[in-house]
């Protein structure tokens, strides 16, 4: 146990999780999913070890009731599933991504979160710039994974559809339609990795946490990330995630009770302008972000989606998390997308409703309006007791609402908010803003 105590150890292994969460399909497609499930084994172990080491710095009560209730429920699942090996599957996918946000939560602080995000974000958007550097001057052509997708046997395809592609060699398009997807193989994962970046850089800017020079410039990579992938839904979240950030800090602003009632109520009205003029010019919008109508075919896979919901309503058809290829009914013609099988329904409170029934969105809805009540009141009111040295409120503290914020837009258009980074931040967030701070600790680098 005293070997996850070193500064050394402790940065290292939160970059290594951070960094295999954002860009897991990196080592998917590099050591194949034999290599990837030896890594998770070794992470959930050492996840379990730090919860063990942390004992008697949490308690059950930590963890918030309606994600107790959803994990429950998911797990209860199997009993009435259409496809109960496939839940135990995902059922025990789910419990091993909560298990390691839950070990994040208890053993790390929000400082030292931000820190370690940041570098394993530099080593995502700086090595997904230089991979596709290197594709677009040597290779000059389209790159397959080392490693296949289960199931995918590219000898038998007459024609690779593009989205298997790992790198499509898009760079010295980007201004003339083309997207770049990076080590992570898929242009809106990585779209999503520039707005986490965003709010982190300009975080530990405002902070002084990270030298001002390479603060600016990794903020300019992310930005430059964003505009080469150019993904409508981060940039309906790095709107929404600007617009959070401004009205928590117009009501730390505040000098009255009464000011921050008007503060609020004037956010309110924004907000509900801002929706108002999305209904109205829907269109409109969907033009200036270069999107079909049927928002790049997700349209079509959320009707196949709602058809198969209505048929079990209340309960669903079993939990599953990502979908199993292989198994009905998520094998139906109608979740192929150019020719490639959708393994989620884009759109993460489909997917509940599809998996869970309306009880599951119920509960996961819960969960996210907790969690989204005490990040935000973490961020903007007045801690109750604070030394007389330090601030009354911390740059740090934006963290955890904002990154619950782009995980919420991108929810709409991706179900990464059920998987991987976004299940493990949703853990994070959920436990570490009712528990609270673990003691502050040194950081050093790895």
């Amino acid at each position: 146990m005293r070997f996850f105590e070193r500064p050394g150890v402790r940065t290292g292994f939160l970059v290594l999780v951070l960094f295999t969460l954002i860009a897991g399909d990196a080592w998917r497609y590099t050591v194949g999913w034999v290599g990837f499930g030896v890594l998770t084994v070794l992470v959930t172990a050492a996840s379990v070890a730090l919860i063990v080491l942390q004992r008697r710095r949490w308690r059950l009560s930590s963890i918030p009731y309606p994600l107790a209730a959803f994990l429950v429920y998911a797990v209860l699942s199997v009993t009435w599933s259409f496809y109960p090996a496939a839940t135990a599957l995902g059922i025990a996918a789910t419990l091993i991504t909560t298990i390691v946000g839950a070990a994040l939560a208890v053993t790390y602080s929000w400082r030292e979160i931000l820190r370690c995000l940041g570098l394993a974000l530099r080593l995502v958007l700086g090595l997904s710039l230089l991979f596709e550097l290197v594709v677009a001057v040597f290779v000059r052509g389209p790159v397959l994974p080392i490693v296949a997708s289960p199931g995918v046997d590219y000898s038998t395809l007459e024609t690779i559809p593009k989205m298997l592609y790992w790198s499509r060699n898009e760079l010295f398009e980007v201004f003339d339609g083309g997207r770049i997807q990076g080590i992570v193989g898929n242009s809106a994962l990585l779209a999503f990795a520039a707005i986490v970046g965003v709010i982190v850089f300009a975080l530990q800017l405002a902070d002084g946490s990270a030298r001002r020079g390479g603060s600016i410039f990794w903020l300019a990579v992310a930005a430059a990330t964003l505009l080469f992938t150019r993904s409508a839904t981060v940039t309906v979240a790095l709107v929404a995630v600007a617009a959070v950030a401004a009205a928590i800090l117009l009501v730390r602003r505040a000098p009255t009770p009464r000011a921050r009632a008007l503060t609020y109520g004037g956010a309110l009205v924004v907000l509900a302008a801002g929706i108002g003029a999305v209904v109205v010019f829907h269109e409109q919008i969907l033009g200036l972000l270069g999107k079909s109508d049927d928002l790049t075919g997700r349209i079509g896979i959320w009707e196949g989606v709602i058809g198969l919901a209505q048929q079990r309503p209340a309960f669903g058809w079993g939990w599953v998390s990502y979908w199993i290829p292989w198994v009905a009914p998520f094998n139906d013609p109608a979740f192929f997308r150019n020719g490639v099988q959708q393994t989620h329904a884009h759109n993460a409170w489909l997917d509940v409703w599809l998996q869970l029934g309306v009880v599951g969105v119920v509960l996961l809805g819960a969960l996210v309006l907790s969690a989204l009540a005490r990040s935000w009141s973490f961020a903007a009111d007045r801690p109750q007791v604070v030394p007389a040295e330090q601030p009354r409120h911390t740059v740090v503290s934006l963290l955890p609402v904002l990154l619950l914020v782009a995980l919420l837009v991108q929810s709409l258009a991706e179900s990464r908010l059920l998987v991987e980074f976004g299940w493990v931040m949703m853990t994070a967030i959920a436990i570490k803003t009712k528990a609270g701070e673990p003691a502050p600790r040194d950081v050093s680098s790895p």
